[in-house]
């Protein structure tokens, strides 16, 4: 792994992490696990905490799909990554499958050879036969 991918996983669960604390820590309209932790967003942040906690969990939600997505095309591309590895894997992949059609090659030699003697008999019935037709006048 490269540096960018690695410190990309550790944004991703640091930004989680928040986003679960600023989840929970919002007031519910029914109560729910704000009020299990005794209106703590709402002492902490004020009278009007639910707009500013709402828009901070929308900000740091972007940025994690941001980095999210950021973390799939450096993984999905190979970005900064030798791909020998891809290589390699395909070129076992082709001998492998090379390797498989080889007995249904020979199989087809096989009939080919075996189809050939047979005509060749016919040939040689037809060049043994005498000539018996005559042409008449």
């Amino acid at each position: 792994m490269t540096a960018i991918t690695i410190l990309l996983y550790v944004m991703i669960f640091i930004i989680s992490l928040l986003l679960i604390a600023l989840i929970l820590i919002q007031p519910s309209k029914s109560g729910g696990m704000g009020a299990a932790f005794g209106g703590v967003g709402e002492s902490a942040f004020g009278g009007k905490a639910g707009s500013h906690l709402t828009k901070t969990t929308v900000v740091m939600t972007a940025i994690f799909f941001v980095f999210a997505l950021l973390l799939a095309m450096f993984i999905g591309h190979g970005l900064g990554e030798k791909k020998e590895g891809y290589r390699k894997h395909m070129t076992e992949t082709v001998e492998k499958s090379s390797e498989v059609e080889a007995p249904a090659e020979k199989a087809a030699v096989k009939a080919e050879a075996a189809a050939k003697p047979a005509e060749a008999k016919k040939v040689d019935k037809a060049a043994a036969k005498p000539a018996t037709e005559t042409k008449v006048k």
